[in-house]
């Protein structure tokens, strides 16, 4: 039976004061794209596939006693002054043989009049991998949202932190 779980995370990002002259600097940057996805993801865990397609290697996470990586392989929507993320494929690396294992991820971030505003939802429907035949169902499920949810929260940091310095450091490029 496969369990299920997933996470939700919204943004409203205001640009600090000193950058406020700026915020119409936001949808031109959005639509440097390759120079966005570097700055959402870790560079070094990306790969740039062809224009709009990249596969990401999350961080390897540890759940109960197995060590997990997805490989997402991600597609990249632009409109003016927004980008989307959506997951098309993904692998599980550390689980061995689990082939129903299906991972969403669909998000999006916009410039708005004082900053920033974006949504993401990460869900995963996995069996159950033998390891885990004894935890109870509702246990794997908290766990899963848990996971899922830190995993968005890192990412609306590096939005609140990296993305922004790397918008400024942009900004005095144009």
């Amino acid at each position: 039976m496969p369990v299920a779980f997933s996470a939700s995370q919204s943004l409203k990002l205001s640009l600090p004061a000193e950058d406020c002259d700026r915020v119409g600097l936001l949808p031109p940057y959005l639509d440097d794209e390759e120079r966005v996805i570097g700055a959402l993801l870790d560079p070094s865990q990306l790969e740039r596939l062809e224009a709009g397609r990249y596969r990401y290697a999350v961080t390897r996470l540890q759940v109960f006693q197995l060590q997990i990586q997805p490989v997402v392989e991600l597609q990249v929507r632009r409109q003016p002054g927004r980008i989307e993320l959506n997951a098309i494929d993904c692998e599980l690396e550390g689980l061995g043989l689990i082939d129903d294992f299906q991972l969403t991820l669909q998000s999006w971030l916009e410039a708005a009049d004082t900053g920033l505003e974006g949504e993401a939802t990460l869900a995963v429907t996995v069996s159950q991998p033998p390891l885990l035949k004894l935890i109870p169902t509702k246990v794997l499920e908290a766990t899963g949202h848990s996971v899922l949810s830190r995993i968005l929260l890192g990412i609306r940091t590096r939005v609140g932190q990296q993305l922004l310095g790397d918008f400024r450091d942009w900004c005095t490029q144009v």
